[in-house]
């Protein structure tokens, strides 16, 4: 039967405190508390030993009780000899010393105005030195890939047009549909008050092919594309597979970045016209059903109110939103940290830059063209 865990005091002539342990220490017993030993600890003691030739049995209870010891002894800087400990014990409270402190949630003195506004001023300063550093980098990779030396394989712009394009497709339809539905409904609504049910099919287009198509499929493309972009590259950087890259004297700008940008400025207009289509198609289902307009009606009012520097017009934003989008995804990813939560924090971050970009620029170009 095992015996209850207990400990003995000896302090010797040398000025050594030996606790000695005996007993099984786990979690089915009741542990003593090292009140005793700690009142044990005055000036006459130099070293803590410990001895374990009457243990029995082990587990986290022992560590939890050693570890209290430790640290008491070492604030009062006692020389700790853990040589007779079982190697077991001496190896997890090695590790536990090993691993650093958490501080990400340490409380922190309060700072200044000035303080925080001069912090905030050379954090932005250093991001917009990074970006244009990363910018930098891009032209330079699109001036090699333009010269015949490519700095990436084919192969992987495929595998990216394809990610980016074939498999975005379903999400892009329903999302696309749903809208189309929208602006359907609530023109409906309105426009049934005066008799001019036909007019729905302006609105749908005109907002489907002018707005509505490219923002949301960028949106769209942004959580999905935009965040696995920063994903795969933050992971690379914690398993440091692109500082291996740069060991190998390769350029992981335009072996990653490039192919991904690439692909995402090609797919992104024909999924905003897929959009465009599928918006319009949602909208006749509204036009069909609930305004008596027959499916030959509604798409000749959308032929003619269309024009095709409007339909340009949704193709430009949504080539600059590809750009924006792989840009700010690559870019969260190159600058990760190396850990974990430097990889959610870098994912997160990308999809808010992206989205943010995707409206400062949508605003910005409607608001040039419409000079």
């Amino acid at each position: 039967m095992a015996q209850p865990p207990s400990y003995t005091l000896q302090q010797t002539d040398s000025g050594d405190l030996v606790v000695a342990l005996g007993g099984s220490w786990t979690l089915h017993s009741n542990a003593p508390a090292p009140d005793k030993i700690e009142t044990a600890m005055d000036a006459s003691v130099g070293r803590l030993a410990f001895a374990s030739e009457e243990l029995e049995d082990w587990d986290t209870t022992l560590l939890i009780f050693l570890k209290t010891l430790i640290t008491a002894g070492r604030q009062r800087q006692y020389e700790i000899n853990l040589t007779s400990l079982p190697s077991g014990v001496q190896r997890l409270l090695t590790l536990s010393e090993a691993v650093p402190e958490k501080t990400t949630y340490a409380k922190t003195a309060r700072e200044f105005l000035v303080t925080r506004i001069g912090r905030l001023t050379i954090d932005l300063f250093t991001q917009f030195r990074e970006m244009v550093s990363f910018t930098g980098e891009i032209v330079l990779a699109c001036f090699a890939l333009f010269s015949g030396r490519s700095p990436f394989k084919s192969r992987d712009f495929f595998y990216f047009v394809q990610a980016c394009g074939a498999e975005s497709l379903p999400i892009v339809s329903l999302i696309a549909v749903l809208v189309g539905v929208i602006l359907s409904f609530v023109g409906a609504v309105q426009l049934q008050m005066f008799g001019a049910q036909i007019y729905v099919a302006n609105l749908v287009g005109l907002g489907m092919v002018l707005e509505m198509g490219a923002l949301m499929s960028g949106v769209i493309i942004a959580g999905r594309i935009g965040a696995a972009y920063a994903a795969q590259l933050g992971t690379m950087q914690v398993n440091e597979e692109i500082d291996a890259l740069r060991t190998m004297g390769i350029s992981p700008v335009g072996f990653l970045v490039l192919p991904r940008m690439l692909a995402l400025m090609l797919m992104l207009p024909l999924l905003c016209i897929y959009a465009d289509m599928m918006g319009i198609l949602g909208g006749s289902i509204i036009g069909v059903t609930m305004l008596d307009l027959s499916l030959t009606e509604y798409l000749e009012q959308t032929r003619k109110t269309l024009h095709l520097s409007q339909c340009a017009q949704g193709l430009l934003k949504s080539a600059v939103f590809g750009v924006l989008i792989g840009h700010a995804g690559c870019l969260r990813g190159m600058q990760c940290g190396r850990s974990a939560l430097a990889v959610g924090e870098a994912t997160t971050s990308a999809v808010v830059t992206s989205i943010v970009l995707i409206v400062v620029s949508d605003s910005i170009i409607t608001f040039i063209i419409n000079l």
